[in-house]
């Protein structure tokens, strides 16, 4: 079927406008953390796929951080097993670290790099404990008392990550898929929380974009408008007046210490949108919130 000249000019002004974007990024390494709420559509799991498979042929290398709360949680409770969370992390145990072992490291991990390689791509799934990517040691979470932690079991936070496992991948030209799951200097096995494996990531790597895929339209300011673009000074005013607060905080937080440490963007965007990732990245509008180290966050990002 031929288009009309209207859709044929349209067809041709998504290209043009696309252009310089990828003329910018190519050759640049993009860190993309994928929640699980994010990829619960089939429709959309499938278009997400397409997209990194398209980033990488343009010259971009992707790499993928998953979560996968939803489905820990659905197995922990077939399992007979309770889901506790303090602050938005999950309280793990050894047994539900093995429940978090068998979801990140098995089922959610495989199914991501499935749809990639069905769609044309390359994709190699790993834990942080392949190779030894991510040291991890235990969360300390201060508790209500002084001198005292909250006993958060087997969650973890990032030491040392070892770039050249990635570094391999993205030369033999395959997309890493990157469970959250670090190893310990005693060998045992620690939750890490995706968002700050994905801003941990993209520091090391010197990354030019974080993108967080979330199941809203961006960080929204009282009002519920989205904000689309922000400078690192004008989110860390929003987090003192209260603006971001509750779930989103420790999101935005990872974003914000990531352009504080060199990655040139962070993006929140709406995973639920079917090809969010291109709509952000290669048109003018895009269709998140934007955080970039420079008050002219649209300087940015603009080609030049």
């Amino acid at each position: 079927m031929s288009l009309d000249k209207t859709q044929a000019a349209h067809f041709a002004a998504v290209l043009t406008e696309a252009l310089p974007y990828i003329q910018k990024f190519t050759g640049q390494t993009f860190v993309i953390k994928l929640g699980g709420s994010a990829c619960a559509d089939d429709r959309l799991k499938a278009s997400f796929a397409r997209d990194l498979v398209l980033l990488k042929l343009v010259g971009i290398d992707p790499i993928i951080v998953h979560g996968g709360g939803p489905q820990i949680g659905k197995l922990l409770a077939e399992l007979g097993l309770e889901s506790r969370f303090v602050d938005g992390l999950r309280v793990t145990d050894a047994a539900t670290m093995k429940a978090v072992e068998m979801v990140l490291g098995g089922s959610v991990n495989k199914e991501i790099v499935s749809l990639i390689n069905h769609q044309g791509g390359a994709a190699v799934g790993i834990t942080g404990k392949d190779g030894n990517l991510l040291r991890a040691s235990k969360l300390r979470r201060p508790g209500p008392a002084a001198a005292t932690d909250i006993d958060m079991g087997q969650v973890g936070e990032v030491t040392a990550v070892n770039v050249a496992v990635l570094q391999s991948l993205a030369a033999s030209n395959f997309i890493p898929v990157v469970a959250p799951i670090g190893a310990g200097n005693d060998g045992e096995s620690y939750n890490i929380n995706a968002d700050l494996v994905a801003g941990t990531l993209a520091a090391v790597t010197g990354a030019e974009k974080l993108l967080l895929l979330t199941d809203v339209p961006g960080l929204q300011d009282k009002s519920g408008a989205t904000l689309t673009g922000l400078s690192a000074e004008r989110v860390t005013e929003l987090i003192a007046d209260g603006t971001i607060h509750g779930g989103m905080l420790p999101k935005i937080q990872c974003a914000l210490d990531a352009v504080q440490a060199g990655v040139r963007t962070a993006h929140i965007i709406d995973g639920r949108v079917p090809h969010a990732i291109l709509l952000e990245i290669f048109s003018d509008t895009g269709v998140g919130t934007l955080i970039t180290n420079t008050k002219n966050h649209a300087a940015a990002e603009k080609p030049s």
